[in-house]
């Protein structure tokens, strides 16, 4: 399936930059869309759909009676460059069931998807908080496939636009790839614990202009994210540049006594970075 993704993902990108349409151009061909609700589909979505589940049923969290997970997204974004978004499921990670695959889409992005997660039941609740960019008027959707092979999407329309051509903030180009692990609140022992992890990078999407050389600034974004405790797996992170600049994870994780959280990083040109922290 990762194979897969990357296929897709890589033609995506490859039909996106060899346009090189800024968004500004590309979001007003026919006017802004009207009266489009939070679970309807698109062309982009239908294409998507196909190549990533082929014809696997998809349960909707609208129409669904007991809905697995829940996406929450402002509907209006102020800045289209950095969208808070948060990921809720609606149960644990069992042995049992559990959530064993997550997918983030942005159907309208130039590559839409913003990262495909693999997940384990060492995370206790498989709960998600990132930022986004949302190049325009968009639904951001997420599928999540458990264990038992059942898919489940929750989708939000999100009204924003110049997320992809937004330019980074580039006075900490020296800090690229400094890997930063923070647990906020009192750590419990055997039962879920939140924890966040942020690599300082630009995320450069590929789209954004050099303000001096008036060239397209060439794309350099993280590809990936491994996090760990006590050597034991969390999650493994398939990232795209949808995801905003200094990507950030808030995840959760159960310690079951004192050990190391681990994060291995690797972005698009082969750079490799790692940060630890000790949890007690």
């Amino acid at each position: 399936m990762r194979s897969k993704v990357k296929l897709a993902r890589r033609a995506l990108i490859g039909a996106a930059v060899a346009a090189l349409v800024p968004s500004a151009a590309r979001a007003v061909v026919g006017g802004l869309p009207t009266n489009v609700a939070h679970a309807d589909s698109s062309p982009e979505w239908e294409n998507l759909r196909g190549k990533l589940f082929q014809d696997r049923k998809i349960e909707v969290a609208a129409t669904s009676a007991s809905p697995r997970v829940e996406l929450i997204v402002p509907l209006r974004a102020a800045y289209g460059a950095s969208v808070p978004i948060k990921i809720v499921s609606k149960l644990p990670q069992t042995a049992e069931l559990y959530v064993k695959k997550l997918y983030l889409l942005v159907d309208k992005n130039p590559s839409p998807i913003a990262a495909v997660i693999d997940l384990t039941t060492e995370l206790g609740q498989a709960d998600f908080e990132t930022r986004l960019r949302v190049d325009e008027y968009s639904h951001v959707r997420v599928i999540t496939e458990l264990s038992n092979g059942e898919l489940h999407m929750d989708s939000r329309y999100v009204k924003t636009s110049g997320g992809c051509s937004a330019p980074p903030n580039r006075d900490s180009l020296h800090l690229i790839g400094k890997t930063v692990l923070k647990v906020h609140d009192p750590v419990k022992m055997n039962a879920p614990t939140p924890a966040d992890v942020t690599v300082i990078h630009p995320n450069d999407t590929g789209f954004e202009l050099n303000n001096q050389t008036v060239m397209f600034i060439p794309p350099h974004f993280v590809r990936s994210i491994k996090v760990s405790y006590a050597q034991r797996k969390l999650f493994e992170a398939d990232l795209d540049f949808s995801v905003s600049e200094n990507p950030t994870l808030r995840f959760n994780f159960v310690p079951q006594a004192a050990g190391e959280l681990r994060a291995e990083v690797e972005d698009s040109k082969e750079g490799h970075f790692f940060g630890t922290l000790a949890v007690r």
